[in-house]
């Protein structure tokens, strides 16, 4: 069965700075139709940098969440941006890290059910100091951690940031 679903009509709810919302009516693929809610984001990049042992986060209120939150170096894409010039970006910004380069590790889809972001996860390489400078409206502390104890932090749920986690299993062993 083929299980692709077809747009009959795209209808916008909310236009905003960071993301859009959309209520679409789907042709599914039984011939019925559906209304999809649609949450529409320019996608985001997140950096695993590790200089002499040292895992490099930033800690960060997180508005949604009610919490500070400690995360890696991440930012949004402005619409049409390259994800690796946004990661290297993202890194000196936050944590005053320049990268020579910037490997992708992998791709993900936080949230498939309502929305279409999708997250380039890199890792540095080729690390120097370069100065801090966040975002105006973005306040936040570095923090850097040994391997072991991110890792630790991971396995205890004291890590609660999916693409953070992600990125270190991924790149880091015990």
């Amino acid at each position: 069965m083929r299980l692709e679903e077809k747009t009959i009509k795209k209808n916008t709810v909310y236009s905003g700075k960071i993301i859009n919302l959309r209520r679409d009516d789907v042709l599914l693929p039984n011939g019925n139709t559906a209304v999809r809610e649609l949450v529409e984001h320019p996608g985001g990049a997140c950096i695993l940098a590790v200089k002499d042992g040292l895992v490099y986060f930033v800690e960060q209120f997180r508005y949604p969440y009610g919490e500070t939150l400690l995360e890696l170096p991440a930012g949004k894409l402005e619409y049409g941006e390259n994800p690796e010039h946004a990661a290297l970006r993202e890194l000196t910004e936050e944590v005053g890290l320049k990268a020579e380069r910037a490997e992708l590790v992998t791709t993900v889809y936080p949230t498939p059910g309502y929305n279409n972001e999708k997250l380039y996860l890199f890792r540095a390489e080729g690390l120097s100091e370069a100065p801090v400078h966040p975002d105006d409206d973005e306040f936040l502390n570095i923090i850097k951690l040994p391997v072991s104890e991110a890792l630790a932090m991971i396995k205890s749920g004291k890590l609660r940031d999916a693409k953070s986690i992600i990125l270190l299993l991924m790149c880091l062993k015990d």
